[in-house]
């Protein structure tokens, strides 16, 4: 689907744009990466207000900010043809998608195409995940996003990759802008270390929600051979599972993660922490490890 391009050069500071996702306080990665995102942007606008049309899940959705002028629920699919209204009626230049599989409605969260199709404002797409080998739906569902959008942004050179050779992206309508980080003060890593009893040890950290595609039980399987040469490393698994992963299979990713520790006669050397961080724990926990691992199985 051709998308409308915009006439004239427009100074970052005057630029006007509408995010479409998930939005705190929902407990998800992609919530949180909005978030950070519009405020990144707004910092860099001066602090000119941005708005979000934001993805519920629940009946009732959340106790939003004022950014969140328009709410999607779930599983409405009238409520992206409303959410496309919205939009093509506001004065937003662009539509900032976060796209991850899983937070919109329909098979595949096919019910996103609906929105896209009646959107007649720029897109540029945030991918947090691309499937290397999806199943058809999955395959259509994200080409229709593929094509509604004027740019696709991924966070590594592995990402566009994949969707150049996979999915027949065009390498110009493709951007790799690599995940942020706060800016936080350095800190002797020991001193969190001790406010988590795990001083004078070597501190492998992975943290977010819980799910099989996080690959965590890829590092616990080469996690012996790591401890055979270094028996003082521990590793620190944190976050809840996640939302939707637990409405349809409760615990059971999380269980086997802890089964598989006890397989592996790694109970010293493995903490689960159950629980969704705030950013000021976070950057605790992240002050106190030697290794970040990302041992994600998608792109």
């Amino acid at each position: 689907m051709a998308r409308i391009q915009l006439e004239n050069p427009i100074l970052v500071s005057d630029l006007d744009v509408v995010y479409v996702g998930t939005f705190v306080p929902k407990a998800c990665g992609i919530a949180t990466f909005a978030n950070d995102l519009g405020t990144s942007i707004k910092q860099e606008m001066g602090g000119k207000p941005y708005r979000v049309v934001a993805i519920s899940d629940r009946a009732g959705g959340y106790d939003y900010p004022s950014e969140v002028t328009f709410e999607i629920r779930q599983n409405v699919i009238r409520d992206y043809a409303r959410a496309a209204e919205y939009l093509n009626g506001s004065s937003a230049q662009i539509v900032s998608l976060q796209h991850e599989f899983g937070i919109f409605g329909g098979d595949a969260g096919k019910y996103l195409s609906v929105l896209l199709c009646h959107l007649k404002k720029p897109v540029i797409t945030t991918v947090h995940t691309i499937l290397e080998n999806p199943p058809t739906d999955y395959r259509e569902a994200f080409e229709d996003v593929i094509n509604c959008s004027q740019r696709l942004v991924t966070m590594s050179q592995k990402g566009a990759k994949m969707l150049h050779e996979i999915y027949a992206v065009p390498p110009d309508k493709i951007s790799v802008i690599h995940h942020g980080v706060h800016d936080v003060p350095f800190v002797d890593s020991n001193f969190y270390k001790e406010k988590f009893n795990v001083e004078g040890l070597t501190v492998l950290l992975t943290f977010g929600l819980l799910s099989p595609n996080k690959g965590i039980e890829t590092a616990l399987e080469a996690l012996p051979y790591v401890v055979e040469k270094h028996p003082d490393t521990v590793y620190i698994i944190l976050g809840a599972t996640h939302p939707e992963v637990k409405k349809v299979h409760g615990e059971q990713y999380r269980l086997s993660l802890e089964r598989k520790v006890i397989d592996l006669n790694l109970t010293d050397n493995v903490v689960f922490h159950n629980r969704f961080v705030d950013l000021q724990e976070l950057t605790e926990y992240m002050s106190c490890c030697d290794f970040y691992l990302t041992p994600y199985l998608a792109k």
